[in-house]
């Protein structure tokens, strides 16, 4: 146990969330618990984390999490540990909520460069029929921004995700890349516009913010089978598109073009694809889509 890495959890403690100020002394070694000497409240090691009250080993909690996020069966789980399966949707839902406190204090703080954002859509398949993942991804840090998981795929589901991507971005002279879903642009002039005011009455007129840039990659298809790739820039010009590309050392799309698409990629996917690189990204959807399943249950 080290004092000097933690801080006091209590809200009225006047030394709440100060770290290495020297308030935090060890109250006991076998319970692991520690004490603030400003307001004189002990407090547990694992205040402020998924363990915390937990009535199982640690090691174990984990494993299930592991075993979870790879997709493993809720029912082998509780077969192998000896577990009560809503102890395992208990455990699942935990972590999440701490992810997502995690996820909204060091990512949604508006500090990510952004440059290159993708968004995209999964549709995942579960017991109760069928729901829909939206992501978003900074392609120079392949910093995982969000997801937003709903029912239906219409515009309510990507504006919530463009919400998370303004809120984790420090600037909004950014590349957003997506799909030929008509709901973004809607959704993108609903999240990314900012008022102008003139001084005159009335509703004041909404401008794109200064480098922003927004391109789609519109694919159609013919059966089963892709036809044709187009890309299309919506918001800039193709040489801003074609700059930012470079800048975020962004690649080829996965898919490659057809004849008929005479535009620059205005959308790529990252670094030219490889067989790791795409096994990689099998891989990583593959755990997304567990994800919304589990989430679903």
């Amino acid at each position: 146990m080290d004092p000097s890495t933690t801080f006091c959890p209590n809200p009225a403690c006047p030394d709440k969330g100060r770290v290495g100020a020297g308030n935090i002394g060890i109250h006991s070694q076998k319970e692991r618990r520690y004490c603030c000497k400003t307001c004189d409240k002990p407090f547990a090691a694992t205040k402020g984390t998924p363990y915390y009250r937990l009535h199982k080993e640690a090691w174990l909690m984990t494993a299930t999490l592991i075993l979870l996020a790879h997709g493993c069966p809720p029912q082998a789980i509780v077969a192998a540990f000896g577990l009560d399966e809503r102890t395992v949707r208990a455990w699942l839902h935990r972590a999440g909520a701490q992810c997502t406190r995690l996820h909204g204090h060091l990512i949604e703080a508006g500090q990510v460069a952004g440059g290159q954002v993708q968004a995209d859509e999964i549709r995942v398949k579960v017991r109760s029929g069928v729901v829909w993942q939206a992501m978003a991804l900074d392609v120079a840090s392949r910093l995982w921004l969000g997801g937003v998981v709903v029912r239906a795929r219409d515009g309510a589901l990507v504006t919530r995700l463009l919400e998370r991507v303004r809120a984790c971005i420090a600037t909004h002279a950014i590349l957003l890349c997506v799909d030929g879903f008509a709901a973004y642009i809607g959704a993108a002039r609903a999240v990314f516009r900012a008022p102008v005011y003139n001084g005159k009455r009335g509703r004041p007129r909404l401008v794109w913010p200064e480098g922003f840039l927004l391109a789609q990659v519109v694919k159609s298809h013919q059966g089963r089978r892709l036809a044709e790739v187009m890309r299309r820039v919506v918001v800039g010009t193709e040489d801003a598109v074609a700059r930012a590309i470079t800048a975020t050392r962004g690649g080829q799309l996965s898919t490659p073009p057809t004849s008929s698409a005479s535009t620059p990629p205005s959308a790529a996917s990252g670094t030219p694809g490889t067989a790791g690189t795409r096994d990689r990204a099998r891989d990583s959807s593959g755990r997304e889509r567990n994800v919304a399943r589990r989430l679903c249950l």
